[in-house]
Formats: structure tokens, sequence, C-alpha cells
């Protein structure tokens, strides 16, 4: 199984980072001295895969301004003999293709997957969350990619929440445990009550799924609010006969969508930046 392919779903209006996010969009908000967006990117890269099918909206150009040439900027840094600035940027711009689809109406996480249908095609695929940064030793993404093509199957990322979390998440029910972080999903359930959550294992932003999702996106109905969900899709590709796998994901990760979420990675990467890290 080969997988080259990852969807970064960026066109909703980031509406717990106003007023900020009236005029950036809340993926270009800065970790250290680069947006949110280019870690998405660069884990992307990291793991091996060089397509980037990125779901935006038509207030997001900043996002693709990011990732195209700057001839005016450059011009002015090779002036100034600060070229370099830019060399990890265009490196990466180098590395991964970058497709952009509108996604003209927020109607879920499984409308916007939804729209990469054409240019997935028959392969398996990756989902990345660009609000949940991850920082591990394996770029998280990758993870997920070892453990399919191992196993031919789909895999999504969970980690062990609180009760308390539990209803902020969707949450798989497992009817298998293959080792202490891989399990087999029985169903998942979008945002449960805490008594009725199946598990303490929350799904987060990373997936590789099978392109029978798209099928399963079909398939199943809008949400009380209209949306499509993702959750309901993998479900149905379980209905469906196909294998869907939960692993625990190696590293932390960090809710970027959120300013506590935001902070917090700030802090984490800083400890870890030579540039950052003697200020601490």
């Amino acid at each position: 199984m080969k997988i080259t392919k990852a969807i970064v779903p960026a066109a909703g209006h980031g509406t717990r980072f106003l007023p900020y996010t009236k005029a950036v969009p809340k993926e270009m908000v800065p970790l250290l001295n680069k947006p949110a967006i280019q870690y998405i990117v660069q884990e992307i890269a990291n793991s091996g895969l060089n397509e980037c099918i990125m779901i935006t909206a038509s207030h997001k150009q900043a996002i693709a301004k990011h990732f195209g040439k700057a001839p005016e900027l450059e011009a002015f840094l090779k002036e100034k003999n600060k070229l370099n600035l830019l060399d990890e940027l265009n490196a990466l711009i180098r590395s991964v293709k970058i497709d952009y689809i509108n996604q003209d109406e927020a109607k879920g996480l499984g409308h916007a997957v939804a729209r990469a249908r054409e240019t997935i095609g028959n392969e398996f695929f990756g989902i990345l969350l660009p609000d949940d940064i991850m920082i591990s030793a394996e770029p998280g993404i990758k993870q997920l990619i070892d453990i399919a093509q191992k196993e031919n199957a789909s895999v999504i990322a969970v980690q062990e929440v609180s009760k308390e979390s539990i209803s902020s998440y969707g949450v798989i029910a497992f009817d298998k445990q293959l080792s202490n972080d891989l399990f087999q999903i029985k169903t998942v359930i979008e945002k449960p009550a805490a008594q009725n959550a199946p598990s303490n294992l929350a799904i987060i932003g990373r997936y590789i799924l099978s392109p029978q999702i798209f099928k399963a996106l079909d398939e199943v109905s809008p949400a009380a609010n209209g949306e499509i969900q993702l959750t309901d899709g993998i479900a149905r590709m379980i209905v469906d006969g196909q294998k869907v796998l939960a692993y625990k994901i190696q590293g932390t990760r960090h809710d970027v969508g959120t300013p506590v979420g935001w902070l917090k990675a700030n802090f984490e990467l800083a400890q870890q930046d030579p540039a950052y890290k003697s200020l601490f």
C-alpha cells in the first residue's frame, strides 16, 4: 500500500480566536516564528508524503500566499543578504505539492474531506487537522502510515481523555485490543455524554483512511446541525465491513485552535528551541 497524499481541512472561521481571525486565518497564528499551518505541512513532508490537499475558503487566501512565490520579498532579502531566512520554507514548498480546494459552505468535517474525492482517487490517504499540533520523535501521521501499511487498514489517532472532557470528542468503542496502543474499532460516537461514552479513547486530528470513506460519507445523513460528520462516515465504513483501527499516538498533542492550547504549544516549542530555551 502506497500512501502519498494528505488532506488538511482549513476552511473554518476560527471563532475562538476572534477578533484576531477577522482578518487572519486561524491556521496562520504564529508558533514561535512560523505559522501553525507550516508545522502541519512540515509533518506531511517529514512523513514521506508528497501531496497536500488544502481545503480552504475565500477568506483564507493568506495560506496560499504563504506557500506561494514572493519575488519582491526575495529580491529585498537578497539585497540585504538575508535570503537564508526563507530557506526552510522554500525547501518545504519544493518538497510538497499543495493543491487548494474551496469548501464554499461550512457543512462539517465529512463534507470537507469529501471535497477532495477526485484528487485522492482510489488510494489510502492521510488527514491532518491543523488545530492539532503534534510534538513527537516520529511524525504523528507517519506513525499511522506505518500501521496502515502493516495491517492493510484505516487507522485513526486516539488519546486518553478525562471523563469531564470526553463529550467534546468523537469516541471509539473497540471489540479487540491488538496491543497496548492498538485497537480494532467496533464503532465511533460523536461527542457522547460522559455517562454514555464507550471508552476514554478520544479521536484526535490524525487519520489514515481507505478511499471507501467517500462512499460511506455519501450514505450517512447530516447531523442535527446539518453537518456531515467524518465520525459517522467512519462508523458506516465499519458497518460495511471495512477494518478500522485506533492507535494511541505517541507524543504530545496541542490544540492550537484555542488560545490556551496555543500558548501551551508556544511554551513547549520555545523550551525545545536553542534560540529561545535560554529565556526559561
